[in-house]
């Protein structure tokens, strides 16, 4: 099928999928998510099958990728897929909370009350496990999702859609969950097109992909999750605490978007303490960059471009600058930094105030690892992304951040003079 018909033909479909599924009670969207994380155990062999069909193609074309690790699926993460969705399921409906209410001069009542966007797309890159979490989170919140994922993960997208729909078309509409199955580009423009369809528009990936979407989309975008995440280690820290910090934030899953890309060390303790925490990353095959200060104090580092600044490095790389104060790694970061999450080890209270107040970024740490930007993790169930921008959401985004509001108005017969 031509790729914009298929986009158009799925989007009308979910726009009216998605007056059926507003209506439904808590109580029937709640045992749907039940019955799709039933599904995904009991056909994580298929799903599981058709990922390595995806593995396989993808290492042949790219062997050394880190994004291999994000796009693989075994019975654990298929386990896990299905408990995001259980603990979705428990969390409270935020459909119709009452976020205020008052009554005016006039007598009217008036209640400002949460509903569901309607259809929301969401476009994705090779990670299969985003397919159950935002189709969860969207089903929870009385949205109807239109997913189109990459191209590297088009046999596993299609295979756990298939089993989500299976699994809970006795309960909500099929057309509740839907993937774009071309792996044509053209799909994305004309789901970036199809405004009076498409209600919400979230864009999960790199740079390039965000950026695009931004630019040219006429359906409302919030923007989400490139991350070019800092930890500065000041000179009152706890060095084996930051020693720790900074090797979780950058060693655990250095392709993700919480993940540190760049470390800021004070240069009172960076003569000391660099060439201790360098041995213990290059040992776990960290490749470090450094600015002319860092290249003075280690060998074999690299120079850090101005470019490498800006860079959100989703491999083992990580660029070290030596700050003089805490307000210079401020200013670094908030020119740099991508707004996401950003860390501060130190044991003096006025610099962690200082960095809190003065980082421009949805998540600000003191004395803790990046890698906590997560809805799981803030305790609010899975998440659809974590918005970098400052309009409607910011931060992790779980139930509450895929509604809007509406004003519900009750009189008894009031006319305006």
């Amino acid at each position: 099928m031509d790729p914009e018909l298929e986009v158009r033909a799925k989007a009308e479909k979910g726009k009216l999928a998605s007056r059926v599924l507003a209506k439904l009670s808590t109580k029937t969207r709640n045992e749907a998510l039940l019955a799709m994380a039933d599904g995904l155990e009991a056909q994580s062999q298929a799903i599981i099958e058709q990922n390595e069909a995806d593995m396989k193609a993808f290492a042949q074309e790219s062997p050394s990728s880190p994004l291999l690790d994000r796009l693989m699926l075994n019975r654990q993460r298929i386990k896990q897929m299905a408990e995001s969705m259980r603990q979705v399921a428990a969390l409270p409906d935020p459909i119709g909370e009452v976020v205020e209410g008052w009554k005016t001069v006039h007598g009217l009542e008036i209640s400002k009350v949460r509903v569901p966007f309607g259809l929301v797309a969401i476009i994705y890159e090779a990670r299969p496990d985003v397919t159950a979490d935002a189709a969860s989170l969207c089903i929870k919140s009385g949205n109807c999702v239109l997913l189109r994922g990459g191209s590297e993960a088009i046999r596993s997208n299609k295979a756990i859609a298939k089993v989500l729909v299976d699994s809970s078309k006795h309960l909500i509409p099929p057309d509740s969950i839907q993937v774009i199955e071309t792996t044509d580009r053209r799909a994305v423009n004309a789901i970036l097109k199809a405004k009076g369809l498409i209600d919400l528009l979230i864009p999960r990936g790199g740079a390039s992909l965000i950026n695009f979407v931004t630019e040219n989309s006429k359906v409302p975008v919030i923007e989400t999750g490139v991350g070019n995440c800092h930890v500065y280690i000041d000179d009152s820290a706890k060095l084996e605490m930051a020693s720790d910090i900074i090797y979780n934030a950058k060693v655990q899953r250095p392709a993700v978007c919480n993940a540190a890309k760049k470390l800021l060390i004070h240069s009172s303790v960076a003569p000391t303490y660099l060439p201790e925490i360098a041995k213990r990353l290059r040992g776990s095959g960290v490749i470090l960059k450094g600015c002319q200060r860092v290249r003075s104090l280690i060998k074999d580092v690299a120079e850090a471009t101005e470019e490498d600044w800006y860079t959100e490095f989703l491999d083992m790389t990580l660029a070290v600058k030596i700050v003089d104060s805490v307000d210079e790694a401020i200013e670094h970061i908030n020119k740099y930094g991508s707004k996401h999450s950003e860390a501060i080890v130190t044991e003096n209270y006025e610099r962690a105030q200082a960095f809190l107040n003065g980082v421009d970024a949805a998540v600000v740490y003191v004395n803790a690892s990046t890698r906590f930007t997560d809805g799981f993790q803030f305790g609010l169930g899975a998440e659809i992304g974590i918005s970098t921008q400052k309009l409607h959401a910011r931060g992790p985004m779980s139930l509450r951040e895929l509604t809007t509001t509406k004003y519900l108005v009750r009189g008894q017969g009031q006319v305006r003079n």
